[in-house]
This record gives C-alpha cells, structure tokens and sequence, in this order.
C-alpha cells in the first residue's frame, strides 16, 4: 500500500477551499500557516494582492513573552494579535482560511483567540 503524502495531501484541500474562499478590503481572508516550529496568520486582501496585516510567533515582541512557540499557548497569542492589529486597521469581519489543516489544536486555538478579541467569522 502505497503511503499518503501529507504535505501534497494539505495542499490538495487547501487548493479545494480557495476554489470558494477570496477575501477582500471590506472582508478580508485570515490565512493560518503552521509549520513545526512557528504558527503565522495574515490578513489578506485577494482583489488587490496585499496583506493587511500580520502576526506570528516569530515577531520580536511576541516571542519575548513566549516560552514555548510551538503550542496552544502560543497560537492563542498570535490569534490576539492579529485582531489587534486588524482592529487598528479597522477591520471587524474577516473570512477563515485554514488552509487545508484540520480546524483543530493549535489552529483552532488561534480562530478562537481571535474570536474573543473581536474579529468576526
């Protein structure tokens, strides 16, 4: 039996989602990046091909509070601080991407962090 690919099959779903999903300056897309040592989120605008904003675990001011950037803790971290900077930029309503990775664990701590500080989706 032949081994499933994991990365090749995360692709496959994301490229199923943003078949429907596409963020604008009104609403942009909120884009979730995962790797095994740091969590990224992004606020993009699809029609003009820009990001609004962004966070992650590797920003210098958000690091230094972190003990540990690769869990749950810190995914709730980076969710509060892209809805921080989304407020700033004046933006309450944003459409989720996931990108392909199950909402779960430290993707959905993220979602939920950034629920509770006020983005909308």
């Amino acid at each position: 039996m032949a081994r499933v690919d994991v990365a090749k099959a995360r692709r496959a779903r994301h490229v199923r989602l943003r078949k429907r999903l596409s963020g604008s300056s009104e609403r942009p897309r909120l884009c979730v990046r995962r790797s095994l040592h740091h969590i990224y989120a992004m606020l993009v605008d699809d029609v003009k091909g820009h990001t609004l904003a962004a966070a992650s675990t590797r920003d210098k001011v958000l690091a230094a509070d972190l003990g540990s950037r690769t869990n749950v803790a810190a995914a709730k971290a980076v969710g509060a601080a892209i809805a921080a900077k989304a407020k700033e930029a004046g933006i309450a309503d944003v459409i989720f991407d996931r990108a392909g990775y199950k909402y779960h664990g430290r993707v959905r701590a993220l979602a939920d962090a950034a629920r509770e500080a006020g983005l909308n989706f």
